[in-house]
């Protein structure tokens, strides 16, 4: 299989400066991601935790900011232990349009179909929560 990608478009009845801080924002992307160990605003490495507080090792995810441009793009790479040394890269484009943001997310570098099934329903789940938290 050549290397898998996900694209996918949402609709948010927010204006793209506030969907930003939702990408960006620790805080905020906790509450419809994961938490981080840093505010994803300037090019740097950054990890994902789990939500089990109790868990020995929180780490679950992690990657490099490579490119921050608010509030119209972020760019950074993507993995996790499944993904067994295969780095990806997530590429998030804000738009405005009249009613708010169009917001596109594409997903790159990924390896096989069981990946590519999996983080695309992922994908499903997170961006319908975040549309419910930003709307």
């Amino acid at each position: 299989m050549s290397d898998g990608v996900i694209i996918k478009t949402i609709y948010l009845k927010a204006r793209p400066e506030k969907v930003w801080r939702y990408l960006t924002e620790r805080e905020k992307l906790a509450r419809w991601f994961h938490e981080t160990s840093r505010d994803l605003t300037e090019p740097s490495p950054f990890e994902y935790y789990r939500h089990d507080d109790e868990a020995k090792d929180r780490k679950l995810m992690w990657g490099d900011v490579l490119v921050v441009e608010p509030p119209v793009k972020l760019v950074h790479t993507f993995t996790h232990q499944w993904l067994k040394g295969v780095v990806t890269e997530v590429t998030w484009e804000l738009t405005p349009i009249e009613t708010g943001t169009q917001l596109t997310m594409t997903h790159t570098g990924i390896k096989t179909l069981d990946e590519l099934g999996g983080h695309d329903s992922g994908w499903d789940q997170h961006l319908t929560r975040l549309r419910n938290i930003v709307n």
